[in-house]
């Protein structure tokens, strides 16, 4: 079945199909910035924090194929992939509203569960968004767009704590909870900021029926997701490991990160003062690599527009981000993180687009969002890895210090940049028949 052309799309167009992504990274930035705050003033120590995090990549390891199969096999009045963008948007914005009212761990990783789920639900098929809608030559653009905005999205939510107590919100804990009031204000806000963002897509951007859509059966769907992955295309197997090695190293910095600043550079245990500073610090540090991640990919979309790979591109940002997280071990001054963060912002803006702007074109269009689903994999199964094992290393060979974990990860985005040598330049085009 051929592939219908698409015509090329404007940039305001490409921002207004895009612009979903700073809503979703709303409730990622949030999530990343406070989660291993909010379990440590619920009681975690260092070494709970990874398995208590598992939440993310399991759900995205189970949902991800899944919404991206049926969001190939759907079409509504709504249209294909916006039904599931407005979804899970909903359940989000809700899961957001509840978190900061924990009043339990346990609470607080149910929560975590239902909002990773949630966000999976509404992101996968933004990435599929893009192949469905924009011609080949467009699409590194259209990467790099969501890049932009999901950058744009992460230093807002990740420097909101921070930038809300000094504001006037008193950092105290709000009546009957142990979070600090600014940390129950950022996620309300985040709520609303996820689900306006969500919305403005669906009003602004319109979709084209595709070619042939019939619901699959229950048998439909596990023959097909096996059947993709024994077809997986030659490229994505090669991203694959780059994507393992990146992830992993990402994974350190969002558990790890936050917990070792407070304690090695504020001298702070949880509670205390120096300790909240930490954490607000941890969360400007956030907002930094987003910041310059937002920035770098106006490059980004200029690079692309004339015709530089996507591979030169994605090497330069990984060795950058490998660069960024070693480094990070050796400052004992807080404003000097600053420094390492500005080098994993470009490497995070490269991540955000580069390896889906290398995949779209290699696979076929009527699998566009399963695949993109699959691709998830590689992400999420060096995130179970570090949520599995890092909790031992921390408590038995590190004697409960964070800040080694974090080198750890500069360590495996080295490796990341080493293995992209075997991904082609520029990969091939993606076939016209499904």
């Amino acid at each position: 079945m051929n592939s219908r052309p698409r015509p090329a799309l404007s940039l305001p167009a490409i921002w207004n199909m895009s612009f979903g992504f700073l809503g979703i990274q709303f409730g990622w930035g949030l999530q990343m910035a406070n989660m291993s705050a909010i379990y440590q003033y619920l009681g975690a120590s260092e070494s709970d924090i990874p398995l208590l995090w598992l939440a993310a990549p399991v759900t995205g390891l189970i949902v991800q194929p899944i919404i991206g199969y049926y969001s190939d096999h759907t079409w509504t009045r709504l249209g294909r992939r916006r039904p599931y963008f407005l979804g899970g948007a909903i359940l989000a914005s809700l899961a957001l509203l509840a978190m900061p009212n924990s009043s339990s761990l346990w609470m607080a990783a149910g929560l975590l569960w239902i909002l990773d789920a949630s966000v999976n639900v509404s992101m996968e098929p933004f990435r599929a968004f893009v192949g469905d809608l924009l011609p080949e030559p467009q699409r590194k653009v259209g990467f790099a767009m969501q890049s932009l905005l999901i950058g744009l999205g992460a230093v807002l939510s990740s420097a909101l704590p921070w930038m809300l107590t000094h504001l006037g919100v008193l950092g105290g804990a709000s009546a009957g909870s142990v979070i600090p009031r600014s940390v129950h204000l950022s996620f309300y806000l985040g709520a609303a900021v996820f689900i306006s963002a969500v919305l403005y897509t669906i009003i602004t951007t319109p979709e084209n029926p595709p070619d042939g859509t019939e619901p699959p059966g229950q048998l439909a769907l596990f023959s097909g997701i096996w059947n993709g992955l024994r077809e997986m295309p030659s490229v994505m197997r090669r991203l694959a490991v780059v994507q393992f090695f990146t992830w992993l190293g990402l994974f350190c910095l969002w558990i790890y990160f936050t917990p070792a600043i407070a304690r090695s550079v504020f001298g702070g245990t949880p509670g205390s003062p120096e300790y909240q500073r930490g954490v607000e610090w941890g969360g400007v540090c956030f907002s930094t690599y987003n910041g310059l991640a937002f920035a770098v990919s106006f490059a980004l979309v200029a690079l692309a527009k004339r015709g530089v790979s996507a591979r030169a591109m994605h090497r330069v940002g990984l060795l950058c981000a490998a660069t960024g997280l070693l480094s990070a071990g050796f400052w004992r001054q807080p404003e000097a993180l600053l420094v390492s963060m500005v080098l994993v912002g470009i490497g995070w803006a490269t991540i955000l687009s580069m390896p889906y702007a290398l995949l779209a074109n290699a696979i076929p269009a009527a699998r566009m969002g399963f695949y993109m689903g699959v691709f998830n994999f590689f992400i999420v199964l060096p995130q179970i890895l570090a949520a599995t094992v890092l909790g031992g290393v921390v408590k038995h060979f590190l004697g409960g210090r964070a800040m080694p974990v974090v080198m750890l990860g500069g360590a495996s985005m080295l490796i990341a940049a080493l293995a992209l040598q075997w991904v082609p330049r520029d990969a091939a085009s993606r076939p016209t028949n499904a």
